[in-house]
């Protein structure tokens, strides 16, 4: 077994049996090909890399074929790399990603021009239509320039996917691998989100006490990334609506912040979603707050708790699928599923999520997916929970 087999769907088997073949070309961006093709084979992966001349200058085919385990294309022979990859036959790769791209291949790949391994593989790739994904990476001035403009509108008129670039310091960088991977997920996923706007809401409000101090909840926000990234890799237009988080929001999730359930409900008006999610941790109650800093060294302090609205009921009208949750803890089953049922019932959701927070830990968690049509147990990861979520949004919304 080579090496690179050892991280092979470590991170999730998204890609497992899915064949990308990865184009690098001659980019100083093309350092990070290596980390490239091994986070695509962390998410299940086969890859096999297709390098320019110019690119074998940058990083050595040695290198990347370590990093993938595979032969390296540097030049095609009578073998007829290009066909056997991208022709009508069974076993053909799944996807061509080109990262980084330069706009010397950009302005090739658009007029048909295939005069090196990773142009012939585009022209073959685009006639046999195989899902082609390309980085640009270039001097910001060269991506401005109008004949490289005018050939990336030509690709995506043959339905090229662009990642990217990235403007910063008069460069054009290339995307983050975890940009171009999420891209490259979303382009093989199911696609059955595709045109529909995802609102998810998550993390812990913090209702204020004083000036300095605030009550929230134990939620880390993990659910609500993970049901996010799940959502844009089946298609959706997805937006994140964070309070407190402890987990990373990846910078690819567009992303609004709130603190407090009242200024939640103030964002309300702007929803217009197919569907929202909301396994955010809400306070149910909020302090009379202080002006100031309660003084410190009180032998009791006192804090009278007030109820606060209820954010879903406000949601129900504004979106066609509504997704809640019910978290309790150290109680029977059966009355955790009666709380969540009346819940669901009461505030009209298409879906509620209930667990018990004994049973839910970083990573994994144990829940009960309650509709009108019944109850579904879950346990396993919140990644594949999430993609349960999202396949009942999906027939909703169907």
């Amino acid at each position: 077994m080579h090496p690179s087999e050892a991280i092979r769907c470590t991170k999730g088997r998204e890609l497992e049996f899915r064949h990308i073949v990865l184009g690098i070309t001659g980019s100083i961006a093309a350092v990070e090909s290596f980390e490239l093709v091994r986070e695509l084979m962390r998410h299940g992966a086969e890859v096999t890399v297709v390098m320019t001349p110019e690119a074998a200058k940058l990083v050595t085919p040695a290198a990347m074929e370590f990093a993938s385990g595979r032969k390296v294309v540097t030049e095609l022979t009578g073998g007829a790399e290009h066909v056997s990859l991208f022709g009508d036959y069974p076993g053909r790769a799944d996807m061509l990603l080109v990262a980084p791209c330069t706009a010397n291949t950009i302005s090739k790949m658009a007029l048909g021009i295939d005069d090196t391994p990773v142009t012939t593989m585009a022209t073959v790739a685009i006639g046999a239509r195989t899902p082609l994904l390309v980085a640009p990476a270039m001097h910001l001035a060269m991506y401005e320039n109008p004949a490289v403009k005018e050939n990336v509108k030509r690709l995506e008129g043959m339905g090229v996917r662009f990642v990217g670039p990235v403007v910063r310091d008069k460069k054009a960088r290339v995307a983050t691998i975890d940009e171009i991977v999420e891209r490259v997920l979303a382009a093989l996923g199911p696609n059955d989100l595709r045109g529909k706007k995802v609102l998810v809401i998550g993390g812990s409000t913090e209702e204020p006490v004083d000036q300095v101090r605030v009550v929230s909840n134990t939620g880390t926000g993990e659910s609500a990334v993970q049901i996010a990234l799940a959502a844009s890799r089946r298609g959706a237009t997805v937006e994140l609506w964070t309070g407190r988080m402890t987990f990373p929001v990846p910078p690819t999730v567009p992303r609004r912040t709130f603190h407090t359930v009242s200024g939640l409900l103030g964002m309300i008006g702007s929803v217009d979603h197919d569907a929202v999610i909301v396994p955010a941790s809400l306070s149910d109650y909020a302090p009379k707050a202080q002006g100031g800093k309660i003084p410190s060294g009180e032998k009791e302090l006192t804090i009278t708790l007030c109820p606060l609205p209820k954010v879903l009921p406000a949601l129900r009208s504004r979106t066609r699928a509504l997704v809640g949750f019910k978290a309790e803890i150290d109680v029977p089953s059966s009355e955790l599923v009666a709380r969540a049922r009346a819940r669901r019932e009461e505030y009209g959701l298409d879906l509620i999520v209930a667990n018990d927070l004994r049973d839910v830990g970083p990573g994994r968690t144990r829940a009960v997916l309650i509709t009108a049509a019944g109850e579904t147990p879950f346990e396993g990861t919140k990644s594949k929970l999430a993609d349960r979520i999202l396949d009942i949004v999906a027939k909703v919304l169907q």
